[in-house]
């Protein structure tokens, strides 16, 4: 049985452009338990809402949750009306601010007359307020119109409803189409996804199904060509495809083959709709195309400008290096200099060859060359990064603030949109961006359409890690370009002479691993086991280090794959028994075959913006409350990231998992005191040498590899990484061609 409360709306705390409303509702009647207290009395509530009104009665649909920042609330998932049935109750409608004009009066004659279902009648057939003493032909149409629009929106939500669609997409589709809703929806179904941006096309498709569409309908297939399109370039990070792909997807999709010249003719009209691009046998998603042509459009511009010179540049960084007790190196001391004189520079480099040490000489100076205080510093600097735990040591490092690119851009969850954009531009004069082999195509789009026309763009990663989640590889390829000054760094600073980390990285970068990579090193080891012994040898390697005082939140252990015997979904469950063993004082709840326990080291999966918690985040669970001590009855999970404590029931708990061991994807834009690796040829099918090379460079003090020599060759050698379809640096070299004709 659904959870409700019933009573009455009384006023928004806040209303989103979308329907979201934060409110005030007083509780009148509910069948929970925990509800139960609240009963005349007021609480706050959440939901996506077509209308509401002070002078009606609702029964709103949900659970109770505890937000980490408002407290308690009633999260409502559906909701519905409640008409007025008895006599004074419909008195009391009718007078309402509803209807301006009307008073007690009239509406107690309208209901003396016409009795407890004058709404429908009236609805019907508006010829019978003709019934009603002392009521004008003008106020018969006012309320007439009023109850139309007041039933119109709250029948087509419960349509929408009653078609699978959740409260939140009917709302933007009443929104979108209002009295034309339903009309629109039984003509083209996939029309939404044209109009709508957030309704899926899964969801789409299983109700269409429910209206009985033919499965060979052209507007299901075409639709189908899009989503498709989507899919395959969020999972492979492509920008473009060829036909071949998507013809066998859309066919494998829909589970029927498609007639050729048809297939073709589809893809030609979804061109002329705009919908995607065409273009030397490349097949573009419109947004994806669009955002290389923009970004291409704007690196050109940014080069091309004059550069702004300074004299006596070399005093100060020499007096720089005197103040910090630094020196720079030749190429280091290029890409201060060119920082500060060029509009757009690229600096990239591997581990240990001063990224960080440049980017604060950049600072320093930019500040002293414009004789900024703190305050002008921080309005005409921005530090960026696309994720927040490296926008979070980039702020260490410089002790300056710096945020993620979304903040920076304000992103708008809901609206999935940027406050700061094209119409509407950032400040800054100067904007660092750190780990930019980490972002892809349309966050590289939306930031440089973010920036003025002047800005000093400065771009900061190392070519050789692995490219980002989202479609393109946007640092190779603009490295690649050679129209950006790029200064690669590459002398390494060793920590002493038998450290090994930052030269091993530079031996895999260069595919000339040294027999020396069994040798153990002041920082590097490498454990020799087979596959077999691998799970047994690591949990031994954790509870040695573990015994040495090293807990989990200085050691990270990461894998290549999440399945198998030596994957990470396995490896957990071991690990969580050396680091965060069971014990009576820790409370510990089910979830699936996954335990998770007060103390465990648990992994971020998804944005939760509202509680200042990303994709990828590390935390560990501070306690575990039982539903029959929490006031909502419901099993609550509180996890501690960094100070920021969240809560999560049982409905959020497949945002996390276990992070004693976690994918080296996972772990891009960190670094860690001690990494263990394990590699073996269980593994062989995710071995290459971005990835491998991505993980160690993780490691700031030690790295550990644990398993078979032989694996760990192959991935060094193993090149034959996916290689992404993508046009940016093929539109530069263009475009840069078609101007010097």
């Amino acid at each position: 049985m659904k959870t409700y409360i019933k009573g009455n709306y009384r006023k928004s705390i806040y209303e989103s452009d979308q329907g979201y409303v934060i409110g005030i509702f007083k509780v009148r009647d509910t069948n929970s338990e925990t509800m139960a207290d609240y009963v005349n009395k007021t609480i706050t509530f959440t939901g996506y809402f077509h209308d509401l009104n002070e002078d009606d009665t609702y029964f709103f649909y949900g659970e109770e949750v505890e937000h980490p920042r408002y407290g308690f609330q009633f999260q409502v998932t559906e909701y519905e009306r409640v008409k007025p049935e008895d006599k004074s109750g419909l008195i009391e409608f009718f007078a309402s601010d509803l209807f301006p004009g009307i008073g007690e009066k009239i509406a107690t004659n309208i209901v003396e007359t016409l009795g407890k279902d004058a709404i429908d009648k009236i609805i019907n057939d508006k010829s019978v307020l003709t019934l009603v003493p002392n009521l004008t032909v003008k106020k018969m149409d006012k309320i007439y119109g009023v109850l139309l629009k007041y039933e119109e929106g709250h029948q087509t939500i419960v349509y929408l409803s009653e078609l699978g669609f959740s409260m939140k997409d009917a709302l933007s589709i009443y929104n979108k189409y209002k009295s034309e809703t339903r009309n629109k929806i039984e003509h083209d179904i996939f029309r939404l996804l044209d109009d709508l941006e957030d309704i899926k096309f899964v969801k789409i498709d299983e109700i269409s199904k429910s209206m009985n569409m033919a499965p060979d309908d052209k507007r299901r297939v075409k639709a189908c060509i899009i989503y498709v399109m989507d899919s395959l370039s969020y999972r492979n990070g492509d920008v473009y495809l060829d036909y071949s792909t998507i013809l066998t997807s859309v066919i494998n999709y829909l589970d029927y083959t498609i007639d050729d010249d048809l297939f073709r003719e589809y893809l030609e009209e979804l061109m002329t709709d705009e919908r995607i691009v065409i273009e030397d046998d490349k097949y573009y998603l419109n947004e994806l195309w669009e955002a290389e042509e923009n970004v291409a459009d704007k690196i050109i511009y940014l080069a091309s400008l004059d550069t702004t010179k300074y004299s006596k540049l070399d005093n100060y960084i020499s007096q720089l290096e005197k103040s910090n007790g630094i020196y720079y190196n030749d190429k280091q001391k290029e890409a201060i200099i060119k920082a500060l004189e060029n509009n757009v520079l690229i600096i990239t480099g591997g581990p240990g060859t001063g990224k960080t040490t440049v980017i604060n000489a950049i600072v320093e100076l930019y500040t002293q060359l414009n004789k900024f205080d703190y305050e002008s510093l921080t309005e005409k600097l921005a530090l960026l990064a696309p994720t927040g735990r490296a926008s979070k040591r980039m702020s260490e490092t410089t002790n300056l603030p710096a945020m993620t690119i979304h903040r920076f851009l304000k992103w708008n969850k809901e609206a999935n949109s940027f406050a700061v954009n094209e119409y509407d531009k950032a400040n800054s004069h100067l904007v660092i961006v750190d780990e930019v082999s980490m972002i892809d195509i349309n966050l590289l789009d939306n930031l440089l359409k973010g920036l003025s026309k002047n800005i000093k763009l400065i771009l900061v990663g190392d070519y050789n890690q692995l490219p980002s989640v989202g479609p393109g590889q946007v640092l190779k390829d603009l490295i690649d370009s050679d129209i950006i000054d790029t200064v690669h760094l590459d002398l390494l600073y060793r920590q002493d002479e038998n450290s090994y980390i930052n030269t091993l990285a530079l031996e895999i970068k260069d595919d000339d691993l040294s027999e020396g990579f069994l040798e153990t090193k002041s920082d590097y080891t490498f454990l020799e086991c087979n596959s077999t012994s691998l799970k047994h040898n690591l949990k031994n390697l954790c509870q040695q280090i573990y015994d040495k005082g090293y807990d989990y939140k200085r050691v990270q252990v990461m894998a290549p794959m999440y399945y198998g015997e030596n994957g990470i979904d396995n490896l957990n469950k071991e690990l969580q028994s050396i680091f965060n063993p069971p014990d009576p004082s820790k409370r510990e709840i089910n979830f699936g075959d996954v335990v998770f326990r007060e103390n465990d080291k648990v992994l971020q999966l998804v944005n939760m913006p509202d509680e200042n918690v990303y994709n990828g985040d590390i935390g560990v669970i501070k306690s575990i409350v039982y539903a029959n001590t929490s006031k909502k009855q419901k099993n609550e999970i509180h996890i501690d990231f960094d100070g920021n404590i969240v809560k999560y029931t049982h409905k959020d708990f497949i945002k996390i998992k276990h992070g004693f061991i976690i994918s080296i994807h996972k772990s891009q834009g960190s670094e860690f005191e001690v990494v263990i690796i394990p590699v073996c040829n269980s593994y062989r099918r995710m071995l290459y040498r971005k990835l491998i090379y991505t993980g160690i460079t993780r490691a700031k003090k030690k790295l550990i590899l644990i398993g078979e020599p032989a694996a760990f060759v192959y991935s060094v050698h193993n090149n034959n990484e996916y290689i992404r379809k993508t046009s940016l640096l093929d539109k530069i070299l263009n475009k840069l061609n078609n101007m010097s004709k």
